[in-house]
């Protein structure tokens, strides 16, 4: 207050809100957060490029924000530029994180595959008794089942481009292709 009563402008500047923040003022905080929250999140967002990791580390950078508030020296630098190199310094960190926890993964990925014995001629013999299987199975199933079944599967159709392929309505295809499952599942049990 001045000495007429009159309460003394705040100065709101980001240097002094910086300052006024190392002090331990929570009101002066609350504002740099309110200002600074979507510039940060945009800087991170650039270099982070996951929305939800973004959003993590633009929390530990205010986070941190507060905590080091302290250390800032308006006479050696502007408090805008040492807000978003705080920001970009820790999105850095956490694409490199990230990175690092990608490349561990591939790592024991590949020694896992590496360690685990494979055999081809046995691997080989399993598929050939499998698609035997599945070939006699499809016997088993009417021409309508056994066709609509292999548009579905083998050729990836849709319900709706199957009933147009053969020209049979939609329904009938659908009950067609649930019945020709459950008929396949049950020539498949008694296979194996």
């Amino acid at each position: 207050m001045t000495e007429s009563g009159r309460l003394e402008p705040v100065d709101d500047s980001v240097d002094a809100l910086l300052v006024r923040t190392g002090q331990g003022d929570r009101e002066a905080f609350e504002i740099l957060y309110d200002r600074f929250v979507p510039r940060v999140f945009g800087l991170v967002k650039k270099v982070v490029r996951d929305p939800t990791l973004s959003r993590d580390t633009t929390q530990d950078v205010l986070t941190e924000l507060w905590r080091t508030a302290p250390r800032f020296d308006p006479e050696r630098g502007n408090a805008v530029a040492w807000i978003l190199t705080l920001a970009h310094r820790r999105a850095v960190d956490t694409v490199r994180r990230e990175q690092s926890a990608r490349d561990r993964a591939d790592v024991v990925g590949r020694r896992e595959d590496a360690q685990r014995p494979f055999d081809d001629v046995s691997e080989a013999v399993t598929m050939s008794d499998e698609h035997a299987q599945v070939r006699r199975a499809l016997d088993v199933l009417t021409d309508l089942q056994r066709q609509a079944i292999e548009l579905a599967y083998f050729d990836g159709m849709t319900y709706r481009e199957v009933s147009e392929r053969l020209d049979v309505p939609l329904g009938t295809i659908k009950t067609r292709m649930r019945d020709g499952m459950i008929r396949l599942r049950d020539a498949l049990e008694v296979a194996t």
